[in-house]
């Protein structure tokens, strides 16, 4: 009788001997991500060398820290660059002032946060990092953050201080944006080909920096980005990237900084032109203005965010008659959306364009505002199939 063979089945192993090694994605990202963060973690420790050389001097001394004013104020536009800069103000935060002595403690102990986050390889939402952060002080009721958005705030005080995004400080806001089209990234170790992610796209991370997305194969020959999810949603169901070599981003309105980041990186490094489609009203034509010129609170991190190149691609305000829509779609303009209309068009980047003063005193003189999705009326599938490739075409689009 012929003998029964047996089987041997080898487990996995990770560096043992007789097979190959697995790979730790996890473990992978930890080291990246500690990798990167050499220089965060010098400028919070030289930020607390400070505090302590002050504390300890023989002579005495108010421990102190320095924040730069985020404020419209102290912003500036530079014509050469097209962008927003932060000014030189700066307002003291001391120690030994009653008033200011609880944002100092909550200066350090969330700097010590970020810190050990560097250390750590890990990141945490701002909702973590408030909680990580809160707990009442010994020997009083008082608590360190009354809530979140004290601790959101000083967090943004650390980050122009530190000279260092949000996001170098290990700490992520909620995700919002979607990415689909000719490109292939690796997230966090993953390889991700945005042609294949089905109706729901890519979900664009709050962290969107060279060690956690870095970019491979991409054919794409422009960025197309819209305003909300819902627009870019009809673009992906008629594959408009595919038959457009393009990619195609949505940051659901006012796009966050992950979006924003994503968008600069694309057309920097990967030289993308990048075209906007968003609504024609004054929010439409302020979140154009973030992503081109940067934002007041976000001015020192221009030059890592704004994109001066920015193409403005609709919707205009001659467009109500250019594709004769029907008067269903008029938006009646109030108070609060005329006044800020003037806001914008007085934005030094506005003021001395004549092409955007014209634009926004048609909107003005039309007496109403309206979204991208009014081209629905014309037909379902028109602002992909006539609009958009009308406009890139002919080359008719704001600066």
């Amino acid at each position: 009788m012929a003998k029964k063979k047996r089987i041997v089945r080898k487990k996995a192993a990770s560096g043992t001997k007789g097979g190959p090694p697995t790979r730790d994605r996890a473990a992978d990202a930890v080291r990246a991500r500690r990798a990167g963060s050499g220089k965060t973690i010098e400028r919070i420790v030289g930020m607390g060398e400070r505090v302590v050389e002050v504390s300890l001097s023989p002579r005495g001394g108010d421990p102190s820290l320095e924040i730069p004013t985020r404020t419209l104020s102290n912003t500036r536009y530079n014509k050469s660059k097209r962008t927003l800069e932060m000014g030189k103000a700066t307002q003291t935060r001391n120690l030994f002032n009653v008033n200011q002595a609880k944002k100092f403690m909550q200066s350090l102990l969330l700097a010590a946060g970020c810190k050990d986050l560097a250390e750590e390889g890990k990141t945490l939402s701002l909702r973590g990092m408030y909680y990580r952060s809160l707990h009442t002080i010994a020997g009083t009721k008082e608590k360190t953050f009354a809530d979140q958005s004290e601790s959101d705030t000083i967090l943004e005080d650390l980050e122009v201080s530190l000279g260092a995004l949000r996001e170098e400080l290990h700490v992520f806001a909620k995700k919002r944006g979607t990415m689909v089209g000719n490109i292939t990234i690796e997230d966090s170790g993953d390889e991700i080909d945005c042609r294949r992610m089905g109706s729901g796209g890519y979900a664009i991370p709050s962290i969107c920096e060279p060690d956690v997305v870095k970019f491979g194969k991409c054919d794409a020959k422009f960025v197309l980005h819209v305003e909300k999810d819902t627009v870019w949603s009809r673009f992906n169901e008629d594959r408009f990237w595919e038959k457009h070599n393009c990619i195609l981003t949505e940051g659901s309105g006012q796009p966050p900084r992950g979006v924003r980041r994503l968008l600069h990186r694309l057309h920097h490094e990967l030289k993308l032109p990048v075209y906007c489609l968003l609504d024609c009203d004054p929010w439409g034509h302020y979140i154009y203005s973030v992503i081109k010129q940067g934002s007041i609170n976000l001015a020192y991190e221009s030059q890592r965010m704004a994109i001066p190149d920015a193409k403005f691609l609709g919707i205009r305000a001659i467009d109500y008659s250019r594709y004769d829509l029907s008067d269903d779609v008029q938006i009646e303009l109030n108070d609060k959306d005329t006044a800020r209309a003037k806001q914008i068009a007085a934005y030094p980047w506005f003021r001395d364009n004549r092409a955007w003063q014209r634009e926004i005193k048609a909107m003005l003189d039309n007496g109403f505002k309206m979204e991208v999705e009014s081209l629905i009326t014309k037909d379902i599938s028109y602002v992909t199939e006539v609009y958009v490739p009308d406009r890139l075409s002919s080359k008719d689009w704001l600066d």
